[in-house]
């Protein structure tokens, strides 16, 4: 596969999967990175050789979730009339979601960074997450007047709780690396190396 917006190593039966455009912060707004995260998983469950699936981001961020920029101009997954963006992300941001959720890998987040809305969503799709101490998370969705379109909603209260959910949800409140131990979004905490 062709690879412009990840990278993919593995070996001992292990496959890291790491979100490489740093200069957007690993947005994942952009149809090819969901491309290339749904169809990593897909083969990489398929083979014989695998069982686990760590995740990761390049640079400073695990992922910044949707680029703000392109919902702004209406490209991406934002181009077009409201049918065409509603089946943009059934083909994409909604298909990663239920392609994590039925893979039968053990699948890992190393959240390096924040993981914000789509990004925070794709890191609570894994089975485990470990955060480093710069790791930090938000649901931001109603801070930008929209709905998590992506399965957010149904995975945060699954991991969270309800009420705390609601909360995480109505409010984009940011949790650092502590407090997301505390929520049981991280299962622990690392030095950042």
């Amino acid at each position: 596969m062709d690879r412009t917006e990840t990278r993919y190593t593995e070996g001992d039966g292990v496959g890291i999967l790491t979100l490489a455009r740093p200069e957007v912060r690993n947005a994942l707004t952009g149809i090819e990175i969901l491309n290339e995260i749904i169809t990593t998983v897909d083969e990489a469950g398929s083979s014989d050789d695998l069982s686990v699936l760590i995740i990761t981001g390049e640079g400073p961020a695990f992922s910044a979730g949707g680029n703000v920029r392109d919902m702004d101009s209406g490209s991406g997954l934002f181009a077009g009339d409201v049918g065409a963006i509603a089946e943009g992300y059934r083909r994409t941001i909604q298909r990663l979601t239920s392609t994590m959720a039925e893979t039968d890998l053990v699948t890992m987040a190393a959240v390096n960074g924040p993981a914000v809305g789509a990004g925070f969503d794709l890191a609570l799709g894994c089975d485990l997450r470990i955060g480093s101490k710069n790791a930090r998370f938000a649901h931001t969705f109603a801070d930008l007047g929209i709905l998590p379109g992506d399965g957010g909603a149904w995975i945060l209260p699954r991991v969270v709780g309800w009420q705390r959910a609601a909360e995480l949800s109505f409010t984009a409140r940011v949790i650092d690396a502590d407090e997301a131990v505390r929520m049981d979004v991280l299962l622990e905490v690392t030095e950042p190396d």
